[in-house]
């Protein structure tokens, strides 16, 4: 008999729908796009029955080209974008307002009260985290406080409260299971990642009723069954849940304390495993639960960059320097270094380690020698020296060392960047074979709860590598390169 899993990828724009073999391999996947509304500045909001819709009709997508439960078995696992929140109706299974999605600031004005108020120690120690609208519990205060009866009927235990995974098991359980697993929990503000469960000081802090709130269980669970809305006669098993940026951790296999992943997109997410202690995190980075199967718990070191592909992209639309993001590899493999040039993209402020958001993009030190190869090599070198300026707070304070960065996303194309990464960070760099790493993550949680692999150590074989890149260059060049780099931002944060 034949296993394939079924996994959902519900991000904050679409919902992919992908099939897996039993043995990892991506079969074909459908990629369905939600409405994004923005009611006021700073607002944004999901619609989520539109969301579970989506996740049905792409499954059912999906499944066309299938023979449901002929000589095979199906089991479906999940993967979220997080901190996006829900508050429903338990009784007509209805949100009382839209989701509120991880973007939003409409919470903004109570996290900073409570920042004045000196909560931000106590909420630091117990979830890891920092008074911010980015996470959940903001936006369930704001709907209980300004949705019209929403206070009372949560006094009454007649709503719930969820991240999408939970909003999604729900329905896919015609309401029988109310639960969320341990990584979209510890993003919410409202979980105490020392103990595992729902702190009754945080849920009082933001008026919440425990009532509210999912069951929480490791990443390795089995959630339930459901028949999708009726497409399968028998219904399957929800089995491996995470939050996204915690599958891209699982999918690259990070089972090791001193194991990294950096996600090369738009921005840039860069967690380490720091192992089964919950240490206290830098300044301006935040601790997590990593992910949690076979019985044991991993944390991660998390901090996101503003700026890393979205400079290359504003390279090709605005300057018009590349036809596309593909050139800037041959433009810069042309010049031999930087010619002392550094590109700072702070087009945003600049993020962790940082955070200085009043500082600008710039670029420094352009003499009469620099051409546009030297220009688009800093622009490139600028991504990487991102990366490491994370890594190195990371390892740092957990006191351990990087034993491989493994990187995903469209810039793991470049090999000159990847090339380039692993030469400033002496560690190998190890590049996935496929773009789904959060999916691929759900899969292998779902395989460990259906006892498909019974430890770590059988998982590894399963991946599949692009490329692995070892460090090569002159390391005091390299050390004289990220000196420099440092004195680039150092001039701009002046």
């Amino acid at each position: 008999m034949e296993n394939k899993i079924i996994a959902i990828d519900q991000s904050t724009s679409a919902t992919k729908a992908m099939l897996f073999s039993e043995n990892c391999e991506l079969m074909r996947r459908v990629n369905i796009s939600h409405q994004q509304y923005y009611p006021k500045a700073g607002w944004v909001e999901h619609d989520a029955e539109e969301i579970y819709q989506n996740v049905l009709l792409a499954v059912a997508q999906l499944m066309e080209e299938e023979q449901p439960e002929e000589n095979c078995l199906y089991s479906l696992a999940l993967t979220n974008q997080r901190e996006t929140v829900v508050v429903w109706d338990k009784n007509t299974g209805k949100p009382v307002y839209n989701a509120i999605v991880w973007q939003c600031q409409r919470g903004a004005a109570f996290c900073r009260e409570l920042k004045d108020k000196g909560y931000t120690q106590m909420i630091r120690e117990k979830t890891g985290l920092m008074p911010d609208p980015y996470f959940s519990a903001s936006g369930v205060k704001w709907i209980l406080d300004n949705v019209k009866g929403a206070r009372e009927s949560a006094g009454k235990g007649d709503l719930l409260m969820g991240t999408i995974d939970s909003w999604l098991i729900w329905n896919l359980t015609a309401g029988e299971k109310h639960l969320t697993d341990y990584t979209n929990a510890s993003r919410t503000l409202l979980f105490n990642i020392q103990n595992l469960d729902w702190d009754e000081e945080l849920l009082e802090l933001f008026t919440i009723p425990r009532t509210m709130m999912p069951r929480a269980l490791p990443c390795d669970s089995v959630f339930g069954e459901t028949t999708m809305g009726a497409l399968f006669q028998t219904p399957v098993v929800i089995a491996g849940v995470l939050g996204d940026s915690h599958g891209a951790l699982t999918g690259q296999r990070c089972f090791e304390k001193g194991l990294g992943k950096a996600t090369y997109g738009t921005g840039s997410s860069v967690m380490v495993n720091i192992g089964e202690e919950a240490l206290a995190p830098p300044e301006g980075l935040v601790t997590s639960i990593g992910l949690s199967a076979l019985g044991k718990v991993y944390y991660a070191f998390e901090g996101n960059i503003h700026c890393t592909g979205a400079t290359i992209s504003w390279i090709e639309k605005k300057l018009e320097m590349i036809g596309s993001p593909e050139e800037i590899e041959a433009w810069a493999g042309s010049a031999e270094d930087n010619e002392g040039v550094y590109w700072v993209p702070a087009f945003t402020g600049l993020g962790a380690p940082w955070w200085n958001p009043e500082v600008r993009a710039a670029i420094l030190g352009i003499s009469l020698g620099v051409g546009k190869a030297h220009i688009l090599r800093a622009a490139l070198e600028s991504i990487a020296y991102q990366v490491k300026d994370l890594l190195n707070v990371m390892i740092r304070q957990a006191g351990i060392t990087l034993k491989e960065l493994r990187a995903d996303g469209g810039p793991v194309k470049n090999k000159l960047l990847m090339q380039f990464q692993a030469d400033q960070l002496r560690v190998p760099v190890n590049c996935l074979d496929m773009e789904e790493a959060s999916a691929l993550g759900a899969v292998i949680m779902n395989g460990f709860a259906r006892k498909r692999w019974n430890s770590f150590q059988e998982i590894p074989a399963l991946r599949g590598s692009k490329y692995l890149l070892l460090p090569i260059a002159d390391e005091e060049k390299m050390d004289s390169l990220y000196r420099g780099w440092l004195k680039a931002v150092e001039q701009l944060i002046k």
